[in-house]
Order: C-alpha cells, then sequence, then structure tokens
C-alpha cells in the first residue's frame, strides 16, 4: 500500500469494519486459524533506560526492583513446556547484570527443553547478538515504537533512532526472526508517522509485529497525557497484516487493558498469537510497563485455560508447532 492509502484508511473510522474484516480474511488465507501461544517470562524489571511511557524507567524509584536468578527462570520455562507451549519469551528491562556469559547459560539450558526462543531484552551489540543465536535464541523482539525521528528522541532520553534500526538490521542480518512494533497515542503522533511506522515494517520485512496504545503511567513523565485510542491501534495493527500477509502478529495484553475483549477482538482482525505470562505472580505487578494490566494474580495454569477457552469460543484452534513465519 502507498502512504497515502494507508493515511486515508486511519483517518476514516466509516472504513473500520471493512479493514478488520479484510485483515481476518487474510490472515486466515495466510496464516490459518492456529493460534500461536507463547509463554511470556519478565525475569527483571531493572532497567538503564528512561523511556519517558515506561514504568520500568531508571529513575522510577516507586517501582520495587526484582532479578530472578537464572535456576528460576528455568523453573518457569520449564513449567510452560508441561503447559504445552511451543515457545518461551524471555523479557527483561535492559539489565546489565545479565551479560553475555549469562544469558547464553540461560539460553542453552531452555533450548535442552525443546521450544523456541524468543529474546526481548534492549539494544545489544552485533556481536552480543551473535552469540545468543549461537547458543539456540530464534526470534528476538526489539520494538522501535516509533519511526518518527523527532518524537522517538523526545520520547528515548539519551537514546539514538539509529542504533535502533542498526539492531534491528543486525539482527536480520544473523538469522533472527525479527520482531518490532509501535505504540500508539504517544504524544504529538500523528496518522502520517503511524503510517511511516507500517512501511517501515514492511521495509525490514518484519517475522513479528507488536501493537499497542499507548497508557500512560503514573511515574512517569507523561502521567497526565491521553492514552492511546483502542481502535487506531486496532486499525494500525489490521494494515500491518494487509502489508506483511504471512508474518505473526500478536493479540497484545495493552489492548485487552483497554477493551475488556480486546485480545478476542484483535484475532478477530488480523492477529494469530497470544502471550500468556508464565511470570510468578509475586513479581508481575512489579513488571508495570503501564498500569492496569490484565491477570497480575492469576497463575499460569489458570492463564492458559482462560485464552484456550477464549480462543476456541471463536472457531480457532491452538497450534502444536513452534509457530515460525510461515513463508
Amino acid at each position: 500500500m502507498k502512504k497515502q492509502e494507508i493515511i486515508d484508511i486511519l483517518s476514516d473510522s466509516t472504513k473500520n469494519d471493512w479493514l478488520f474484516k479484510k485483515a481476518d480474511s487474510v490472515r486466515h488465507n495466510f496464516v490459518g486459524d492456529e493460534v500461536h501461544l507463547r509463554g511470556l517470562i519478565e525475569f527483571s524489571n531493572i532497567c538503564k533506560r528512561q523511556c519517558k511511557y515506561c514504568g520500568l524507567r531508571s529513575s522510577n524509584k516507586e517501582v520495587e526492583r526484582y532479578r530472578l536468578l537464572e535456576d528460576e527462570i528455568f523453573s518457569l520455562a520449564k513449567n510452560g513446556v508441561q503447559l504445552g507451549y511451543r515457545t518461551i519469551v524471555l523479557q527483561s528491562g535492559e539489565d546489565d547484570y545479565f551479560d553475555t556469559d549469562k544469558m547464553c547459560r540461560i539460553i542453552s539450558k531452555i533450548k535442552t527443553l525443546d521450544v523456541a526462543l524468543t529474546l526481548s531484552i534492549g539494544e545489544k551489540t552485533f556481536d552480543e547478538y551473535k552469540a545468543f543465536k549461537k547458543a539456540g535464541a530464534n526470534r528476538y523482539l526489539l520494538r522501535i515504537e516509533t519511526t518518527d525521528k523527532n518524537l522517538y528522541a523526545d520520547m528515548h532520553p539519551n537514546a539514538k533512532i539509529e542504533n535502533r534500526f542498526n539492531c534491528l538490521y543486525d539482527l536480520k542480518s544473523l538469522g533472527y526472526e525479527t520482531g518490532t512494533g509501535c505504540l500508539v497515542g504517544l504524544p504529538n503522533q500523528t496518522v502520517e508517522s503511524l503510517a511511516e511506522d507500517i512501511l517501515f515494517f514492511k521495509d525490514l520485512d518484519a517475522d513479528m509485529v507488536g501493537i499497542g496504545p499507548f497508557i500512560p503511567h503514573e511515574h512517569t513523565p507523561l502521567k497526565n497525557t491521553d492514552k492511546g485510542d483502542f481502535w487506531l491501534a486496532l486499525k494500525v495493527m489490521s494494515l500491518t497484516r494487509l502489508n506483511l500477509p504471512n508474518i505473526n502478529i500478536p493479540a497484545t495484553t495493552a489492548m485487552e487493558t483497554l477493551n475488556p475483549n480486546g485480545r478476542i477482538i484483535a484475532l478477530n482482525s488480523g492477529a494469530n498469537v497470544v502471550m500468556p505470562n508464565l511470570t510468578s505472580t509475586e513479581y508481575r505487578a512489579k513488571y508495570e510497563i503501564y498500569p492496569g494490566k490484565i491477570c497480575i494474580n492469576d497463575q499460569p495454569e489458570k492463564c492458559r485455560s482462560c485464552i484456550e477457552a477464549k480462543i476456541k469460543s471463536i472457531g480457532r484452534t491452538i497450534s502444536k508447532d513452534y509457530g515460525f513465519r510461515k513463508r
């Protein structure tokens, strides 16, 4: 699609139903009706970054920090495998305690469980990414959040968008299934910049793209700004499906924070992935990127059965494979 076409659809609410149905049809034709479940482990909420929208930013002194031990991480992953997950996702703030040696040990051990492994641990060097890949990591999620250079600079103090781009292209060159995505509803964001985000996903040939509405956190500089619009975020997600028909797109938990049926609506509008949480309940509330996260008091077993019931209620099935991109 051309940029102006994307802008026109994002700006016109009368096209919403057509867009969502079209994205669902493309999803059905290109990736089928199976939903891939990824078991998420949030193993550290310590972060050196100062992203203005994130509750884990290093200057937030209100959050209780934690860091899981290597054995704890493996135990959670093992529990995920016993619950039927074929992919484990390791996510954290940018915590330098987990250096290359520690991460490679964790990766190698989890790979003995016969699962695909996704990392979401921020910006690293080419050599670090290479070491993680050699240890067995299959996928890497690094959201761009916005491709608008001025907005990126405003939202990410002391960080450069050029390095973010370089990291993503490094990941592609190393053979990772590479994931990215954006926040919808950031202050001063425009539909033009959202269109550029979608075109960037296409240019990168991203293998997975996560779209989430912005939700302000009370302990960040954006605490008094308006939250993002659920339906606009859904439209960005659906347009991403039309432009990259065979990729994996999650129905994000942030969507369900704004809409009680958010993940099911997303699954009916182009999404084909859900990421239930495997993290122990004692830590979930502390991994507060944004407020109001769903299921923070639910045990992993309940999360698994709950989402499976929802998926079956719309006539979809749970995938039993590793969930790699279907080319």
